[in-house]
């Protein structure tokens, strides 16, 4: 994601430098083939340690960020929080939304407590920068995947969600969610209860093209 204001070019005589000899990782690229979302109710404790949340973290916060801006940030809702923020919803969603069921009073409750942790990913891009916010928002989308391919390598499972907490900005204020920052989505992370089945995957001729030279630009070029 890199803005073409900043690019630097190789002088035309630089001999190009040989490539390191990085051996590759069958072991991580079996665990990215099989990744895969898990439901909501799949997800059991244990949970990540503070430790290994943190690893998480940190792992989730190794992407293209172009700028240095970090244009995202991580809401943790981990224990009693999880209840307690629920409760705030719930009270906020029967204020909204008269109708609801009694049985559906503490559904937002009962929504935060299933998976053992939950982490909101916080998209904030920042309008004066000079990298386009588009890019900055990019970002934080590869922070959200990044966090789920490393819990992967954990050992644990994710479902990534954007409910009703995430798009209501009185919901997303409860988090603390400011001006100019807006929820990307709800990762909810936890042990796999079963093996999730898989679902079918794109097949690559339908979102893989090459570009040639003579490729037509017409109207009807996707």
């Amino acid at each position: 994601m890199n803005h073409p204001a900043h690019a630097h070019a190789l002088p035309a005589d630089a001999v190009p430098a040989a490539p390191l000899d990085v051996p590759a990782s069958p072991e991580m690229l079996e665990r990215l083939e099989s990744r895969r979302s898990s439901p909501l109710r799949g997800l059991v404790e244990p949970g990540p340690t503070e430790d290994e949340l943190r690893r998480l973290l940190a792992l989730a916060s190794r992407v293209p960020d172009h700028g240095r801006l970090c244009p995202w940030r991580f809401i943790v809702l981990a224990g009693e929080a999880r209840g307690a923020l629920g409760q705030r919803l719930d009270a906020l969603y029967a204020q909204q939304n008269p109708e609801v069921p009694p049985a559906k009073a503490d559904m937002w409750t009962q929504y935060l407590r299933r998976a053992p942790v939950t982490v909101v990913l916080v998209s904030r891009p920042d309008p004066s920068a000079k990298v386009p916010e588009w890019n900055q928002i990019l970002s934080a989308g590869a922070a959200g995947m990044a966090l789920t391919v490393g819990a992967a390598a954990m050992g644990f499972a994710t479902q990534w969600l954007l409910k009703w907490p995430g798009r209501d900005p009185g919901a997303a204020a409860l988090l603390g969610v400011g001006s100019g920052e807006r929820v990307a989505g709800f990762i909810h992370i936890g042990r796999p209860a079963r093996i999730t089945e898989d679902r079918p995957r794109p097949a690559l001729d339908d979102v893989v093209s090459y570009w040639t030279p003579d490729q037509s630009m017409s109207n009807d070029t996707p």
